[in-house]
This record gives C-alpha cells, structure tokens and sequence, in this order.
C-alpha cells in the first residue's frame, strides 16, 4: 500500500507521520482492499484558533472507490485524530452498504434495516453551452451556487468549477480508470 502525506505550511516530524499511521491501523483493518492513502496536513492562518490545522485523507482501493474525509481542529494530533474516526465510520458505512447489496442479490433481506437511503427530490435540467472554466467560475458567481457543471470547449469534456472553503475555486476534470 502507497502512503503519502503532503503538508502546507507546516513541518511534519516523524512522530506525526508515525502517529498518522498508527491511528489509521484500524482503518486499514478493516478494509484490506486499500491501495493509496494520500494525506494532507495543513497549518492555516485563520481567525479561529479551532479551524487552525487541517488534516485531509484520501483513501484509494483496488476498485477505484475513494473515501474522503477533512476535518479542522486546534492542534495537529486532535485533527488526525478526528479525520481517522471519520473515515472508519465511513469505511463502516460502505462495507455495510456493499454487504446490502449482496444480501439483496442473493435474495437475502437484512435482519437490521439502517435508515433508508435518501430519495432524489428534485431533478433540475438546463441546457449546457460550451465554454471556459473562467466563464463557468463567472456564470457559478452570477447564480450564486457553490458549484457549477459545465461542458468545457478546450478538453471537451463535462467539468465542475466549486468555490474552496480556503478562497479561490476548484476545477474537477474526470479521469477514466
């Protein structure tokens, strides 16, 4: 399994890296078919000493599923700690989610049924021109939306242009594989 950490305005010592790893053991227990863990620590500047350290971790398997989960906290070691949490209920999730399915392929009904999945109520559809990120950044603005989808003319490929919660925006391009 590939681990990687990347750290943004910060120093990452080995007991923070060994830490990391340690409390990500029962993550990778309980999913063995993990690949890539990609690990992002951050130190922002910002008003509130309890949204200080950022700690971002991406979870690969072997079949393309991601699991993602950021948390903010005070210090460095309580913010890996609460990320680490997050994904193993997360992780927890899933599994039971996949275990669902099998069960319903086989015939089998769930002895414990967990709360039903949430229906889609709306269903919004608009017409997509070609353009730019910069535009689709500019049209998101206009709408007043945190996300935008759009067909972009130069990869000619559908893509998302978000607002980031640090500022500046995201662009999310699709990647087959």
């Amino acid at each position: 399994m590939e681990f990687h950490i990347t750290a943004r305005n910060l120093e990452v010592p080995t007991e923070v890296t060994e830490y990391l790893q340690k409390r990500l053991e029962k993550v990778f227990r309980r999913w063995p078919r993990l690949t890539q863990v990609h690990a992002e620590l951050a130190q922002e500047a910002t008003r509130s000493a309890q949204d200080r350290f950022v700690a971002q971790i991406t979870l690969n398997t072997t079949r393309g599923t991601l699991l993602r989960g950021q948390v903010r906290a005070p210090d460095l070691f309580t913010a890996i700690d609460q990320v680490a949490d997050l994904l193993k209920r997360r992780v927890e999730r899933y599994k039971g989610r996949i275990k669902e399915r099998k069960g319903e392929a086989a015939g089998i009904a769930p002895e414990e049924e967990e709360a039903p999945p949430t229906p889609i109520v709306k269903v919004k559809r608009f017409r997509i021109k070609p353009m730019d990120p910069e535009e689709a950044v500019h049209q998101m603005e206009l709408l007043g939306h945190d996300f935008f989808l759009f067909f972009n003319e130069a990869t000619q490929q559908f893509n998302v242009v978000y607002r980031r919660r640090g500022g500046g925006y995201g662009l999310i391009e699709p990647e087959i594989g």
